[in-house]
């Protein structure tokens, strides 16, 4: 457990190897599935498989040696850096696999040199295999993205205008050269020897037949969430390194079998108290079936010496499946049994029952003896379940099996990320308007709370993954944010410019990173700053798309004329407007203050020409939606263009005086020197 120290300090291992942990699971995890499509490559073609062919089992080494890193890294690029960090981490894994297979075809030839002077036959001499670069696309795809993240940020303001692609374009081609080159003769040494001295390891354990030894180390970290350093870091790695070689690995078996957790649950199902004994039934099912071998830890957590049952299992599992030769050909993710048997190898089917039945044999053993021989109070699954979350940093997706975890009163739900807040998102449909506007104002109120380093961004629903720690999204839109990011805070909004759950999301970032927290008399760091609106603004947002008084009467016919204030500007062509349309009848765009930003879809970006924005006042309230509307700003954007001036948009509709001035303008000059200003 994490000391109140540690937290206080910023600092914890098990926090830390988590994060590690985690980092290394959502780089594998997506590509499973070309892993998996390996895997019944290798079943079925290789001389050893169902069905060998020649002409198909020449794609098993290409995949696992180029295509399964490079798909890793492309991952873990992203990660950091989206597409640009994608990029150049490709290339620079690319320099990592060129680098070791160098290293490797040295060595080869040294070693033949001597085999042959020795006398042997140059035929007999058996060639080292290569080294397949999973560690290498994990280490070095992150650091290139990092770093080319780093190496934008200190050009991006000094770039003359209409050079922006030669620069990004070649800033990016340049580091990834120098990154390959890094990598070439820096990290594929470094992993060549970490590969070699863990499967020596591995093979050291193996022959000296101590392998179900791993058990003590692998069932203790899967209960505190350790699990995914050493499994992705580790086991995957070297078990398809294994299956590259002898078409199956136990490695794959090590950390996924069901059995431990099925016996424990089992226990409880029996000798169980309490809420314990009548959620364990479901709770197995969900495990063995499902594979969410997760949802048995806070049974463990209830009572920790059945750590000691969950070794056991694991230990015999193992045993068992050594003793029959037993292994998988990919990685099965998640644990469920389906999984299991759907990438066994042909000959070990009937080895991994065996192996299942004994772990599950075994934990229920010692799980009935140890709920037998101590105190057993009623099972407080709820708070073992907390305690769990604590552990884990966020909301378990599967709690809600055990615990009914709702929504709290305040509006922010309750089921999400427990943790220290680092990064917030605000989802919009397009992630062009809506969105950057909400997260400007949230992200004020969050700097001027003393959190600087707290990230408010904005992003599109669509390109959401499960990392944020908040997720703030209109409420409409609610249910497709919460699919894609479900352990999560979610923070559903009904207007952008001034709601209620900002306030809320701020005490939340307080509650949660009071001890991260600056001194209180720091000075809270300032937004980043707006580009000047006298370099954007002619192009954006000229006077011509300016007009201080508006003759549409309702919300529909106040979107043709934003609308067709960005077609006269040769922004986009009449189909955005439709779409802008279409927007409306899905989400409102009120933004409160009496604001609209109406905008189209994600999929009208191909009627965009160029990033394009129109402001109208209206003399007289206009009906949106039963809201008010005074002012509305048409949106089109390509890229980022747009976000300054946006910003600067939301900036001043949070402020009541700069709308009132907004109000007193006479003129579109007057309304476009608002927004000029600093």
């Amino acid at each position: 457990m994490t000391t109140t120290t540690e937290t206080r300090a910023g600092f914890s291992p098990r926090v830390a190897l988590q994060k590690v942990g985690t980092s290394l699971s959502n780089m594998v995890m997506p590509n499973i599935p070309a892993l998996i499509a390996w895997g019944i490559l290798t079943a079925f073609f290789i001389p050893d498989g169902w069905t060998p062919n020649e002409p198909l089992a020449t794609a098993v080494g290409p995949m696992i040696h180029y295509l399964l890193p490079l798909l890793i890294a492309n991952t873990g690029g992203r990660m950091i850096y989206e597409a640009r960090g994608a990029v150049v981490g490709v290339i620079a894994t690319m320099g990592v696999i060129a680098g070791s297979d160098w290293l490797i075809d040295q060595e080869n030839a040294a070693a033949l040199a001597t085999w042959i002077a020795d006398g042997h036959a140059a035929e007999d001499f058996a060639e080292l295999g290569k080294v397949h670069m999973f560690i290498g696309a994990m280490i070095m795809a992150p650091l290139a993205a990092w770093v080319m993240k780093k190496l934008d940020r200190l050009w991006q303001d000094h770039i003359p205008a209409g050079f922006e692609m030669l620069v990004n374009m070649f800033s990016a081609g340049i580091f990834g050269f120098i990154a390959l080159v890094a990598g070439f003769f820096g990290l594929a040494p470094i992993v060549n020897g970490l590969m070699s001295a863990l499967s020596a390891g591995v093979g050291a354990l193996v022959d000296a037949h101590l392998l179900p030894l791993v058990s003590i180390l692998i069932e203790p970290a899967k209960i505190f969430f350790l699990n995914n350093a050493i499994n992705h870091g580790v086991l995957t790695p070297l078990g398809l390194t294994e299956a590259s070689q002898n078409g199956k690995s136990v490695l794959f078996l090590l950390e996924a079998n069901p059995g431990p957790g099925v016996g424990i649950l089992l226990a409880y199902t029996i000798f169980g108290r309490g809420a314990a004994r009548a959620s364990a039934p479901g709770a197995a099912i969900i495990q063995f079936f499902g594979g969410i071998h997760e949802i048995y830890f806070p049974y463990v957590l209830m009572k920790p010496i059945l750590i000691l049952a969950a070794i056991g299992g694991g230990m015999a599992g193992v045993a068992v499946n050594v003793a029959f030769g037993t292994g998988l050909i990919a990685p099965a993710s998640p644990g469920s049994i389906f999984a299991i048997f759907g990438v066994a190898a042909r000959d070990s089917y009937l080895g991994i029952a065996l192996a299942v039945l004994a772990a599950a044999a075994v934990s229920f053993t010692l799980s009935a003896l140890l709920l037998r021989i101590g105190k057993q109070d009623d099972g407080d699954i709820a708070a073992a379940t907390a305690k769990m979350e604590q552990m884990k940093g966020k909301k378990s997706s599967v709690a809600g099996a055990l615990t009914g975890a709702g929504a709290g009163a305040s509006g922010i739900a309750v089921s999400g990320h427990t943790g220290p807040i680092s990064r917030i998102v605000f989802a919009c449909d397009a992630g062009m308007g809506s969105s950057a506007m909400g997260a400007t104002v949230l992200r004020k109120k969050v700097r001027a709370a003393g959190f600087a380093d707290v990230e408010v961004t904005n992003k599109a629903i669509s390109s959401l993954s499960d990392e944020w720690d908040v997720v703030v999204t209109q409420k409409e839109l609610a249910d497709r944010a919460h699919e894609r990011t479900a352990s999560a805070v979610h923070v559903a909004v009904d207007q952008f410019m001034n709601s209620p759950r900002y306030d809320e999301v701020v005490e939340l970032v307080k509650a949660r990173n009071s001890g991260d927290a600056p001194e209180a008399d720091a000075a809270p760091a300032a937004p980043a700053a707006a580009a000047p609106a006298a370099e954007a603004g002619p192009e954006i947002m000229p006077l011509s798309s300016i007009v201080i008084a508006g003759t549409a009467r309702d919300a529909a016919s106040a979107i043709d004329e934003a609308g067709g204030l960005l077609v006269a500007a040769g922004a986009v062509d009449e189909g955005y407007v439709a779409a802008m349309h279409q927007r409306e009848a899905t989400v409102s765009t009120f933004m409160g203050n009496g604001l609209a930003i109406p905008h189209g879809t994600g999929e009208a970006k191909a009627s965009i020409s160029r990033s394009g924005m129109s402001l109208i006042r209206y003399p007289s309230p206009i009906d949106w939606n039963g809201n008010e509307v005074r002012f509305v700003v048409g949106i089109a954007g390509v890229g980022n263009e747009h976000l300054d001036l946006l910003q600067k948009v939301a900036m001043i509709f949070s402020d009541p005086a700069q709308v009132q001035r907004l109000e007193d303008a006479g003129t579109a000059e007057e309304i476009r020197a608002i927004f000029d200003e600093d």
